[in-house]
């Protein structure tokens, strides 16, 4: 079995994915620990998730420093304090620079609410429904210098429905987060991933009996 991975989780808002990542760790669905919650804002809710466990928490405050490439450097010092395998940007709504992003690459990943390379950015779910689209989503990938383009480790498809709006649909992609980056963060953790360039493999493993969602476009458990 794989030693249990040190995680480090950054937000900005109200944490949700952070509280599903949590849940799925409190019932022994992953092998790994969230050792501290960062956030650039005091005010993003979802640090209250850690709190309540009783995770270190840190708010690095972006209005603090003079420029990008300064809290870039003040927030990898923050995140370096406890030497994580692995960083999870969970809605954490900040573009990081090279500096940062080298520092930790190949071991920090991205959620994103769309199926990438289509609709990176933001107002994913407002510009798939402009375009009518039928399937909408979302991707976990590998954080790089240049923006939503690194490594796609899985995606989840759901359905645009007929009568959706930004928030329904918001809200199903919301729930397919939940699961694809429990999935990503599980198989991290167990040492199943591997890159090459653009691609990730998920290695076998014999003794994983997990039934993933189907959703999800990667091979699975």
């Amino acid at each position: 079995m794989s030693a249990i991975k040190k995680i480090s989780v950054l937000i900005s808002g109200r944490g949700s994915n952070l509280a599903s990542l949590l849940d799925a760790i409190d019932a022994g669905r992953i092998q790994g620990r969230v050792v501290r919650v960062l956030s650039q804002r005091a005010d993003a809710a979802g640090l209250q998730h850690a709190e309540k466990r009783g995770i270190p928490t840190t708010v690095v405050d972006v209005k603090a420093y003079p420029t990008r490439d300064a809290f870039d450097a003040a927030l990898g010092d923050a995140i370096a304090v406890d030497t994580p395998d692995l960083v999870v940007l969970a809605g954490f709504m900040r573009v990081l620079g090279a500096a940062i992003v080298q520092r930790f690459a190949g071991r920090m990943i991205n959620i994103h609410p769309a199926l990438l390379p289509s609709y990176p950015g933001l107002h994913t779910h407002q510009r798939a429904l402009a375009d009518g689209v039928k399937w909408h989503g979302c991707t976990v990938h590998f954080v790089t210098p240049e923006v939503d383009v690194g490594p796609i480790v899985g995606q989840s498809v759901v359905p645009v429905l007929p009568d959706d709006d930004e928030a329904s649909l918001a809200a199903r992609v919301l729930d397919a987060e939940h699961r694809l980056l429990e999935d990503v963060v599980r198989w991290f953790c167990a040492d199943r991933l591997s890159v090459d360039g653009q691609t990730v493999t998920l290695r076998d493993n014999a003794e994983s009996t997990a039934e993933p969602p189907t959703s999800c476009q990667h091979p699975r458990d």
